[in-house]
């Protein structure tokens, strides 16, 4: 087994993926691969604190048989006793644990925030005993800090990230603010896509960008004059032309925010177009329509329905949801309103 320094372009390869993985189980695996190929372990597997923020990206459990979730090797993962667990984590010395059942070398690395805050480990097994290779070892450090340089990178990612959704919060709240009708609006119609986002299999990056054209769907009615905001009937065809352009007016708006995701401002353009092609602002159709869009369309629908207004009451759910049942491939896409029909009656049950 090749216990010397990695290859240049393993390196290169490793170092590119520290900077530019997106998640930790994607770092994780070439690491791994790389311990096992490179080592006289048998197997590798990374154990994450389960009260931790990230826990979604690996499991570090104090349960006696719980297996790490990113794992690699030919050999079983240990079960490790929780007391043990425990030690090889705070262990200043992980040269000299004692064996445990069918593994009896173990060896692991502590993984840890900046601040010094353990995160997880990596660790390392082997089924014969004896000492760890000194390269078996240094190895294992190396990869440990490459893991502890993503781990901080997406932690700040994620900070950065929810600083941005709050900041897109409050701008949906002060819209709110000028209109009483729609208090509340926003972070269920919010919730409400994501749930449909879920049910259709949409990836975490899609669905962080529905939630956040979300929030700002109506962002561009904060350019329209009160007579039109909160005209108390129906508008007239020139307030209904003012109000169609809060449409393009709030693109312009979210595009001066960088850090917006192009799905999250196809929401904003395209929430009021329809399945058939006789919506607004561009008479787009079908699937032409952005796929986040045509999600938010049915949940706005839906909400608006069921909410009171000055000018109505609010409806029941279910004839809400029957009016959008209606519309299925004509107003709304057919899958979308599939996939809110099986939301709201998971919620309902």
């Amino acid at each position: 087994m090749d216990t010397g320094p990695l290859p240049s372009d393993l390196t290169l390869h490793l170092t590119q993926v520290g900077l530019t993985a997106s998640s930790l189980p994607g770092a994780l695996t070439p690491v791994l691969q790389t311990i096992t190929g490179h080592t006289s372990a048998s197997a590798a597997a990374y154990y994450q604190r389960c009260d931790h923020p990230t826990s979604s990206r690996a499991v570090l459990t104090d349960e006696p048989s719980y297996p790490a979730r990113v794992s690699r090797g030919p050999a079983p993962l240990p079960t490790l006793p929780p007391g043990l667990l425990r030690r090889l984590l705070h262990e200043p010395d992980l040269l000299n644990l004692p064996a445990t059942a069918h593994h009896p070398a173990l060896l692991a690395a502590p993984i840890r925030e900046r601040g010094g805050e353990l995160l997880g480990a990596l660790l390392i097994t082997r089924p014969d005993s004896g000492p760890w290779r000194p390269g078996d070892c240094h190895l294992l450090r190396t990869l440990a800090g490459l893991v502890t340089l993503v781990a901080a990178r997406l932690h700040a990612e994620e900070r950065e990230r929810d600083a941005h959704e709050h900041a897109l919060r409050a701008l949906s709240l002060a819209l709110e603010a000028r209109d009483a009708d729609l208090r509340g609006h926003t972070d269920r119609v919010t919730q409400l896509a994501t749930l449909v986002g879920q049910a259709m299999h949409l990836p975490p990056d899609a669905l962080g960008a529905l939630r956040w054209g979300a929030y700002l769907h109506d962002i561009g009615k904060l350019t329209l004059p009160d007579d039109v905001l909160h005209h108390p009937g129906p508008l007239t065809p020139a307030m209904r032309e003012r109000m169609r352009q809060h449409v393009d007016e709030g693109l312009n708006l979210a595009r001066q925010l960088p850090f917006l995701p192009p799905e999250a401002l196809d929401v904003i353009a395209a929430h009021h177009e329809r399945w058939d092609g006789s919506g607004y602002p561009r008479g787009r159709s079908g699937t032409a329509i952005p796929l986040t869009a045509r999600i938010f369309a049915a949940c706005d629908v839906f909400d608006a329905l069921t909410s009171p207004r000055a000018y109505k009451h609010a409806w029941t759910p279910g004839d809400a949801l029957h009016f959008v049942q209606q519309g299925s491939g004509t107003h709304f896409d057919p899958q979308v309103v599939q996939a809110l029909t099986q939301v709201l009656g998971h919620h309902a049950a």
